[in-house]
């Protein structure tokens, strides 16, 4: 059967960009994969953090920014993959490296059965279903004690490379940010193809789609999968760098944050999420290293900004789409671009 003509119509997005956005991304992940061999614990820790963030933000951009699918159930994922890649790593015996993509498969695999009941609701009503997986979820950890360890708790042993043992987060940073990196060029590729310009179609608008030929079903259910599997895989590898999970290293916040990242990031845009993330993520350690380095000067004034740290998070966000309401990547993509026209002489 031909491509139906609405698939045809939409255009995939660019893959690699302006030679300048290629050269400066090419210089940041250079800094990254160095990084252990000269920054400090607190900053590996960080762009770690860091790395886990845009997993997840990739995640939920599939969803809902590419789909048009809003979902409040990043964090209720994230658990599933955290917690089903420690159950598979300590009670099966499966290697703590092959765990890790077994939690991205558990999560797309419940994310598609929670997906079947919800993706017969649109709007509010499928974020508040998708919440209610959150506590459902949440419920099963707390209570399945066997499983998960209940609220002591479950230990999640270190990955191994052949006889390198990924301890810290100096080991981990590579294997984390590799993975981040074939995400993104995954989901880069994904809208070019069949299925990510279906997910489009039924973004733009879901009747037309379904009118030319486009299981708006099926790929509804593909979209819950792919972003389950990124989010479940995130879960998955805060598991192995915080190395023992509970009920509270997955709060519903989780789920607020990742949304906050690709709405500020760009809402459908790779770059957005990966944008999103630093932002959101670096954000709070900014402030935080801001007061602390005040306190010598102005203690008066790192006590204050210390209780509002939270209204000057929120106060910076809303600036921030105030001027910018398309996201980090419309901003990003007219420098690169206009900086390239500038490099080729062109006015």
């Amino acid at each position: 059967m031909s491509e139906p003509r609405h698939l045809k119509a939409v255009a995939p997005p660019p893959l690699w960009g302006s030679p300048t956005a290629c050269g400066v991304t090419v210089i940041a992940l250079a800094g990254v994969f160095t990084l252990p061999f000269w920054g400090t614990s607190y900053l590996v820790d960080v762009v770690c953090r860091t790395g886990i963030a845009i997993m997840a933000a990739l995640g939920l951009n599939i969803l809902t920014g590419f789909t048009g699918l809003i979902s409040l159930g990043n964090a209720a994922f994230m658990a599933i993959g955290g917690y089903a890649a420690g159950y598979l790593a300590t009670k099966t015996g499966l290697p703590p490296l092959l765990a890790i993509p077994a939690g991205g498969l558990t999560a797309a695999c419940l994310g598609m059965v929670i997906g079947i009941p919800s993706l017969r609701l649109k709007g509010l009503y499928l974020a508040m279903a998708t919440l209610a997986a959150h506590f459902i979820v949440e419920f099963f950890i707390i209570h399945a004690d066997s499983i998960t360890g209940g609220v002591a708790g479950m230990s999640i042993p270190s990955p191994k490379i052949g006889g390198l043992v990924l301890d810290s987060d100096k080991t981990l940073l590579p294997l984390i940010w590799l993975m981040v990196i074939g995400a993104a060029l995954f989901g880069a590729n994904l809208f070019r193809t069949r299925a990510g310009r279906a997910f489009i179609a039924i973004r733009d608008q879901e009747v037309s789609a379904a009118v030319m030929g486009i299981d708006v079903f099926r790929y509804k259910l593909l979209a819950f999968g792919l972003s389950s599997f990124y989010v479940g895989t995130a879960g998955a590898l805060l598991a192995c760098q915080t190395k023992l999970i509970s009920p509270e290293s997955f709060p519903f916040s989780l789920a607020i944050d990742s949304l906050a990242m690709i709405i500020i990031g760009g809402l459908g845009s790779i770059a957005g999420s990966v944008f999103g993330a630093i932002f959101l993520t670096l954000l709070p350690e900014l402030l935080r290293v801001s007061t602390t380095a005040l306190s010598g000067v102005y203690p008066g004034l790192v006590t204050l900004l210390a209780s509002l740290k939270e209204l000057i998070f929120g106060i910076l966000i809303i600036v921030f789409l105030i001027a910018q309401p398309h996201g980090i990547a419309a901003w990003w993509r007219t420098l690169t671009t206009r900086r390239g026209r500038n490099d080729s002489g062109t006015p």
